[in-house]
């Protein structure tokens, strides 16, 4: 599965609905990624075939969300996006992660192995 684009009304559907709930909630059933990225940003181009690779090597396991911040603007400002690319690391239970910059690949799989897998695998 490739990376998905969000709109702001995606985003209150599918991840959080920043209007009507005042603490973080996650919607979704697996843990997610948002990218905030525009498609003017070097790095943001840099990290996107890295991002495609993880939603396929990571597929039913993870989402990965991408959001325009030229596009999305109401959504960048919600969430205070001050530089590109940033990342919102969402696990399924407790709160998101925010971390600007790009990685490489090895940095992302750390995060996704350590902070939103580890979360969803079943206590013994």
């Amino acid at each position: 599965m490739a990376t998905i684009k969000l709109t702001a009304q995606d985003f209150k559907d599918k991840v959080f609905n920043y209007e009507t709930e005042k603490d973080w909630k996650y919607s979704g059933s697996v843990p997610a990624i948002i990218d905030f990225y525009a498609d003017w940003c070097g790095p943001c181009k840099m990290v996107a075939p890295v991002l495609e690779e993880l939603a396929t090597e990571y597929e039913g396991k993870i989402v990965i969300y991408k959001v325009d911040t030229e596009a999305e603007m109401e959504l960048a400002a919600v969430f205070g996006i001050q530089s590109i690319p940033t990342f919102l690391f969402i696990p399924v239970d407790g709160d998101p992660m925010m971390q600007p910059g790009a990685f490489p690949k090895k940095v992302f799989k750390e995060i996704i192995e350590d902070h939103l897998l580890k979360q969803t695998e079943p206590k013994e």
